[in-house]
């Protein structure tokens, strides 16, 4: 990413309009406006390079930034600096981004257990829990810098294993995150529970001398992008409890009500302490975990249930330019969160829509295997578990099943998976491997478990 180029104060614009000629710049902002013509909301690191030749332009600049200002909302709770305080507002382009979002994930949105071929709400979660919950602790962690390969990490979690080093103790922390995240939803966001949040995040993996749930107390902080290379000093750490108490005020304020003359889109209010996290920067170490699962709080907590099953961090990681570049935006520009809104908000559409790719995956791939298997002359005696079991086994001979995997992946208790497992073995369809070294019971896959289906 190349040096940001920042854009003159407004002050600064201010002087150069023009006076003896005010109809000129009249002109300007009948064609500056918000965004430009294709709804997009430029800084002034790319804005500069689309004025058109004639126009001057740090004055088409200005007829951009007085028509923001025209439609921007302050956030008098979350201050930056210099007794500034953060700002945002919602051209039609983003309003349309939102409304798509609400359409897809909104309290109203329903999923059908049909649309998962299975017939109970245990049984449809398995589709979705992995695809979260897993990928989600996965991907995060990798954002952080952890090494593990994403195949040694689903394999930790699945299995419940120890984790043998730092990269493979932050997916669990951030596995056991989101499992919290979850439990918490419904309680008002404080202090405490922030501080609860990055110790689970932290605990035996993180950086420097930095401390697990507890705030930094020094100012000797670098902050960079994912080359080390663009950096700023976030807030004196004597003003990280002040901030972090206002911004749960802000969170658990209530901006939605009918009767609220400062209504905030929950969408925009969870991505707002996404960043805000980031931008205070409390932690000497891990702030982006915990501001991930601020996110996810924020989201869960305003009803968009389905973020339970949706991953953002693949996305951020997979643009991580981009994700860099919208928070040096904001802090270059006046504090405008519109930045980092527009960035935040297109990841979420296409995680949802990650997500609904992998439904339909997960629905066919199941689908042509229970017509596969149903051929079979031991079909009748198979149940859900035994199926999802089964097409796992088929696809990878010699595969390890132990009864806490399968309870993990199927979302059922440790006796029911076991009870799956051991009727499969008893069918001779699975091999049971149980060592004396090894008291877990391990489940193997035979070779020949495709010809046997086909008996």
């Amino acid at each position: 990413m190349g040096k940001i180029r920042t854009p003159q104060p407004l002050v600064g614009l201010f002087s150069l309009m023009p006076t003896e000629n005010p109809e000129s710049f009249l002109s300007l902002m009948n064609k500056y406006k918000v965004t430009d013509n294709k709804g997009r909301y430029h800084h002034w690191n790319e804005f500069q390079w689309r004025v058109d030749k004639d126009d001057d332009q740090q004055l088409a600049w200005l007829a951009t930034k007085i028509a923001r200002k025209a439609v921007s909302r302050q956030l008098a709770r979350l201050q930056a600096k210099d007794q500034s305080c953060f700002s945002y507002c919602i051209p039609n382009s983003l309003l349309a981004q939102l409304h798509q979002i609400d359409t897809m994930a909104g309290g109203g949105y329903k999923l059908s257990n049909s649309n998962f071929l299975v017939s109970s709400e245990a049984e449809k979660n398995q589709y979705l829990v992995k695809s979260l919950i897993m990928e989600e602790a996965i991907t995060s962690s990798q954002l952080e810098g952890a090494s593990t390969t994403r195949k040694v990490a689903k394999k930790i979690l699945e299995n419940s294993l120890k984790p043998k080093n730092k990269s493979q103790q932050m997916i669990v922390n951030n596995f056991l995150l989101m499992k919290e995240v979850l439990a918490r939803q419904s309680e008002d966001l404080s202090v405490e529970m922030i501080l609860e949040l990055h110790q689970i995040a932290t605990l035996n993996a993180i950086k420097n001398q930095a401390t697990p749930g507890k705030f930094r107390q020094n100012d000797d902080i670098f902050v960079g992008d994912q080359f080390n290379e663009s950096y700023y000093q976030p807030p004196v750490s004597e003003s990280l409890k002040e901030r972090v108490e206002n911004l749960c005020a802000f969170a658990n304020q209530c901006h939605h009500s009918e009767d609220s003359d400062n209504f905030i889109h929950p969408i925009i209010k969870a991505i707002i302490l996404h960043f805000m996290i980031g931008y205070i920067h409390p932690f000497g170490d891990g702030n982006g975990r915990t501001a991930r699962a601020l996110f996810y709080w924020s989201m869960l907590r305003s009803g968009y249930w389905l973020f339970e099953y949706v991953s953002i961090s693949k996305l951020i990681q997979e643009k991580r330019t981009a994700y860099d570049k919208a928070f040096l935006y904001t802090e270059t520009d006046d504090f405008d969160l519109t930045y980092f809104i527009y960035n935040q908000v297109e990841v979420v559409v296409k995680a949802i829509a990650a997500l609904k790719a992998h439904i339909e995956h997960k629905k066919q791939e199941l689908s042509n295997f229970v017509e596969w298997i149903d051929k079979s002359p031991m079909a009748k005696k198979l149940k859900r578990g035994h199926l999802e079991i089964l097409k796992e086994a088929v696809k990878e001979p010699g595969r390890k099943f132990t009864a806490q995997q399968v309870s993990n992946s199927l979302g059922v208790s440790r006796n029911t998976a076991r009870s799956y497992l051991k009727s499969l073995v008893e069918q001779d369809l699975l091999i049971l491997a149980a060592t004396k070294k090894n008291r877990t019971a391990s489940y193997l896959a035979p070779a020949d478990l495709r010809e046997k289906l086909q008996v």
